[in-house]
């Protein structure tokens, strides 16, 4: 959907009120009205994730401000890192957690980049550093031991858990932590929760290729309107883009677009995209800038995962007419087919198969 002359909330109190009567009519089901809104920054913050499922009422804490003097390096060299952070999860009634069940939690957060997971079960918390079973506990002081249980509000028969390392891994493997925790627990609370997830940065850095790389897509209009001000800021610029998130899933992304070829060009620039391919890629469009278009915005909603949550099923493969197997066949169609000679000469395609051996 595109819509002309808006602003985000106009595109959103749109598509929000239609995404409400549907569920109404559909499955009979009430959603918020009006749907809750977090900053992205927010929902990184509290959940460790940008689609976050606010059925399950379980968030993050940061500690780093109460450990920076901790004997506990892993926790100390986080919290004094500009971008590390360690955060605590407190689980409700957790401390009747096995062993082997939070060695298998520790293995399950390590495919999101955790390098350990650290824990601490509250028997009784009462008594001090005497009713806590945890293997780090040695390396806190009394007053830093008390400081981090009160900002969590544990209490007798909770379990803690814990994640330092840099900003970004750490809240992807707690975020990943959290759901799971809750899952397994019975924590996830039978009710429909959308929101709006706003304020998303313009960029993300990427290391490896050492170039910024587009958070939404390169067309995502910046919250600034000056481009010496993008320029310079440009780790930190946010982005008008927005998201409808449902149940822990994004049922819609959108944004307010670019609509100035100075401004378009300038995050071209910024996303390593020179003018020459610019203009081999994108010339059209800067062309068409250049007439005048209109301050424009949009959404795009996933239909498939918004009849999957209305058939109550897990994969989008059980609402899909022709689903492709992992191998991208279709077994319905028999797709991928053979192409005749005929269409490949028609296209000028070559094939050259591989010698038998």
């Amino acid at each position: 959907m595109e819509f002309a002359f808006v602003d985000e909330r106009v595109v959103q109190d749109t598509v929000e009120a239609m995404i409400r009567a549907i569920f109404k009519e559909v499955v009979g089901v009430d959603l918020a009205d009006p749907f809750p809104r977090l900053t992205y920054e927010e929902a990184i913050r509290r959940y460790g994730s940008d689609k976050p499922d606010l059925r399950i009422a379980l968030e993050l804490v940061d500690i780093a401000g109460k450990v920076k003097h901790a004997e506990f390096k892993v926790f100390a060299d986080a919290a004094n890192n500009p971008v590390g952070r360690v955060v605590a999860l407190r689980v409700p009634g957790g401390a009747d957690l096995t062993r082997k069940q939070i060695d298998d939690l520790g293995a399950y957060v390590a495919k999101y980049g955790a390098k350990g997971l650290a824990w601490m079960r509250v028997d009784d918390r009462a008594k001090g550093r005497e009713g806590i079973n945890s293997p780090i506990a040695k390396f806190l002081d009394d007053a830093t031991l008390a400081s981090v249980l009160d900002a969590v509000g544990a209490a007798s028969g909770d379990m803690v858990f814990f994640g330092a390392g840099s900003y970004k891994t750490v809240s992807d493997f707690m975020g990943a932590l959290r759901i799971k925790v809750a899952r397994d627990r019975g924590l996830v609370a039978n009710t429909w929760t959308p929101l709006w997830v706003t304020d998303f940065p313009m960029f993300e850095y990427d290391a490896e290729a050492k170039r910024y790389v587009a958070l939404h897509h390169p067309f995502t209009a910046p919250k600034v309107d000056d481009i010496a001000d993008l320029t310079a800021n440009a780790m930190i610029a946010v982005s008008r883009g927005y998201d409808m998130v449902l149940n822990g899933n994004e049922i819609g992304g959108g944004s307010i677009r670019i609509h100035r070829p100075d401004m378009q060009s300038a995050v071209f620039e910024l996303l390593g995209i020179g003018a020459e391919e610019a203009q081999v890629k994108f010339g059209f469009l800067l062309e068409a800038l250049k007439y005048g278009a209109p301050p424009h915005g949009g959404i795009a909603f996933g239909i498939d995962r918004i009849a999957a949550l209305m058939a109550g099923t897990e994969s989008i493969r059980d609402v899909i007419a022709f689903p492709k197997t992992t191998t991208a066949q279709d077994l319905m169609t028999q797709a991928p087919s053979l192409v005749a000679d005929a269409q490949l000469k028609e296209l000028h395609v070559r094939v050259v198969l591989p010698e038998k051996s």
